[in-house]
C-alpha cells in the first residue's frame, strides 16, 4: 500500500457526509479529530446523527470513561460498541479495520495522544476502502486531549464547556479544516433538549 498517497476519491467532494448541529457536515471516508475538555460529548453529538451501530475503540488501561448517565442526555447507550485493546497499537490497527469493513457509519477511537501522520493516512484510506465496499459513511473520528494536533485529519474541532447561571453551553472551535477556515461558535441545549449553534440575533435597522 503506498502511503504517500491518497486516492482520487479523497478529493471528491459528493461523498456522503455527517451533518453536526445543524450547520456543519464532517466529510465521509475520511478521519476527522476532537479535541478539548468536552471532547468526548462533541464525538457523541456527532454519532447522534447517524444510525445504527457505532464502534468506540479505547485503551484497556486508561481510567477515564464514558458516564453512562451523561451518554443518555446525547445517544442511546445501546448503540455504542466497546473495543478496548490491551496494546496501543492495537487501537488505531482496530479502528483501521474496522473502517475497512464498512459496516458501521462511524468509528471513534479515544487516544491519550494524538497519532501521527503515517498512521491517519492509513484511515483514510481504510475509510475509503469501506466506502466503496458497503456504502454509507465510513467516518474515523479520532478523540484527543488538549488541542489535538493529529497529523493529517480532514478536519479538526475542540469544545469546550461555558456554562452560565442561567443556561448550559459550549465553546464549539474548527481549528483546522481542509475545505473551510477556523472559526468560533456558541453551542446551547434547545428547547428539544439537543445541542444546536447559538444564532446572534440581527437588529432592523432603526
Amino acid at each position: 500500500m503506498d502511503l504517500t498517497k491518497l486516492t482520487r476519491q479523497s478529493h471528491r467532494h459528493d461523498r456522503p457526509g455527517v451533518p453536526l448541529l445543524g450547520r456543519f457536515r464532517l466529510a465521509g471516508a475520511r478521519a476527522h479529530e476532537v479535541c478539548g475538555p468536552a471532547r468526548r460529548r462533541l464525538a457523541l453529538w456527532l454519532a447522534a446523527q447517524t444510525t445504527g451501530p457505532v464502534l468506540w475503540i479505547r485503551p484497556a488501561w486508561h481510567p477515564d470513561r464514558l458516564h453512562m448517565a451523561g451518554v443518555r442526555a446525547e445517544i442511546d447507550p445501546g448503540r455504542l460498541i466497546f473495543v478496548e485493546p490491551d496494546r496501543p497499537e492495537d487501537i488505531l490497527w482496530s479502528m483501521e479495520e474496522a473502517l475497512r469493513a464498512g459496516v458501521v457509519p462511524l468509528v471513534v477511537a479515544d487516544l491519550p495522544d494524538p497519532p501521527g501522520l503515517t498512521p491517519v493516512r492509513r484511515l483514510h484510506l481504510a475509510a475509503e476502502a469501506g466506502l466503496e465496499a458497503r456504502g454509507g459513511t465510513a467516518l474515523g473520528l479520532i478523540v484527543t486531549p488538549g488541542d489535538g494536533g493529529a497529523a493529517g485529519v480532514e478536519s479538526r474541532w475542540r469544545l469546550d464547556p461555558a456554562h452560565g447561571a442561567e443556561a448550559t453551553g459550549w465553546r464549539l472551535a474548527r481549528l483546522r479544516g481542509r475545505d473551510a477556515p477556523p472559526g468560533e461558535w456558541s453551542v446551547t441545549r434547545g428547547a428539544d433538549g439537543r445541542a444546536r449553534i447559538v444564532v446572534p440575533e440581527v437588529r432592523e435597522p432603526a
